[in-house]
């Protein structure tokens, strides 16, 4: 397993999110939440696969530890949370750069533009996306 790897699920996920979000209204009342907020049962057999093939890899890689936050993005897009699942994503991003940092991996130019394109596109879909956001979810 490489980051490219990594940084494929990311992606895949990431546009798994994205479709979901354009779905969900702009403001939802916590009090009358519609089923058809929560995302479809293909999208999230979608979403289910790429976690599982990610997790089956990763097992025995300087990767296994991330596989945590990925099930726990996969729990909140099962239930339609939206910043449950952009969360952990950024999360595995943070760790990835920290991974580097460390020198436990090593990230090519390619894969560190692509980590970069990710967070913008993960923090494009939050929630109440605004600019005192910026830079949210960098750095452990």
């Amino acid at each position: 397993m490489q980051t490219a790897d990594i940084l494929d699920a990311i992606g895949g996920l990431s546009a798994q999110l994205k479709t979901y979000a354009a779905k969900l209204p702009p403001i939802v009342h916590l009090s009358a939440v519609p089923m058809g907020v929560k995302p479809k049962f293909e999208a999230i057999d979608e979403y289910e696969d790429i976690v599982t093939r990610i997790r089956t890899q990763s097992a025995g890689t300087a990767y296994k530890s991330l596989n945590e936050s990925f099930v726990e993005s996969l729990e909140a897009f099962e239930v339609g949370k939206l910043l449950g699942s952009v969360q952990p994503l950024l999360a595995v991003l943070d760790h990835v750069e920290r991974m580097q940092r460390d020198k436990e991996i090593e990230v090519g130019r390619i894969d560190e533009k692509r980590i970069g394109e990710y967070r913008a596109a993960l923090h494009k879909i939050l929630p109440g996306n605004k600019p005192e956001l910026d830079g949210a979810g960098r750095g452990m």
